[in-house]
């Protein structure tokens, strides 16, 4: 007689194994990683960023007055078991950051200095951190994305990230809705008074209790049998979409002056 239980317990032993390894990753991406390899004063300068950018948006977050366009498209983005890849622009992260918060929407960060204070603020606001970027790591850490939206978790992307050119979409999200199934939402916010920081996206920062638009735009779907040409149009969509966001956001914030 053939004994086919040896067998039956390696199976249910793998598939534990690989449930423990997919809560591993879902767990360490939602926590402070190690600063060991980082001097004193680098140590001290990147929490006290992070500590200053967690205080600075919170602060301005909870003054903000909201006003929301396209909230169908956001639950449409959650309908038959799917899960949104949030897309947006670089210089709008600041209001972004707020708004989405406490959603465990796992976003890419940069392996460089800049990216671990930036890593650590956005989990307080309950985000999760992968590292890489479309520099260093970015496929890396692609593939971890997918085995976090494959565990449940919603991923995040400044698509223009983390060095520009701004506003010019790159390939992340649209290769993780490929991979994954899941569909792009992009989604802009304007706010009608801010400051603007000489930076290379030209960081935009609410003045407190000023009125902020969040326009999210009906997703993207993306086949998992698309070829080079079908990912091409579909960023190129991606493009257009946030562009006529943007647009659209302008004439929103110039009614409100």
């Amino acid at each position: 007689m053939l004994d086919l239980s040896a067998p039956s317990m390696d199976l249910a032993s793998k598939s534990q194994t690989q449930r423990d390894k997919a809560q591993s990753s879902v767990e360490r991406v939602y926590s402070f990683r190690s600063l060991a390899e980082y001097s004193l004063k680098e140590r001290l300068l990147i929490r006290a960023a992070d500590l200053a950018m967690f205080f600075l948006i919170s602060v301005t977050g909870r003054t903000l007055r909201w006003e929301i366009k396209g909230a169908e498209n956001l639950a449409a983005a959650w309908s038959n078991d799917s899960i949104p890849i949030y897309t947006f622009w670089h210089d709008r992260i600041f209001p972004g950051t707020y708004f989405f918060r406490k959603r465990g929407i796992v976003i890419m960060t940069s392996q460089s200095f800049d990216g671990e204070y930036i890593a650590r603020f956005i989990q307080r606001f309950g985000y999760g951190a992968v590292r890489g970027s479309s520099t260093r790591g970015g496929i890396g850490a692609i593939v971890e994305m997918v085995r976090l939206m494959r565990a449940g978790c919603p991923a995040g992307f400044s698509i223009d990230g983390p060095k520009g050119p701004r506003y010019v979409a790159k390939m992340g999200a649209v290769l993780l809705a490929k991979k994954t199934g899941n569909p792009v939402l992009p989604f802009t916010l304007t706010a009608a008074k801010r400051w603007t920081i000489n930076s290379w996206d030209r960081l935009q920062i609410p003045l407190p209790f000023t009125r902020t638009l969040v326009d999210i735009a009906p997703a993207i779907s993306v086949p998992s049998d698309a070829n080079e040409e079908i990912m091409d149009a579909k960023r190129d969509e991606l493009q257009r979409v946030l562009d006529q966001l943007v647009e659209r956001g302008e004439e929103w914030r110039k009614g409100t002056l």
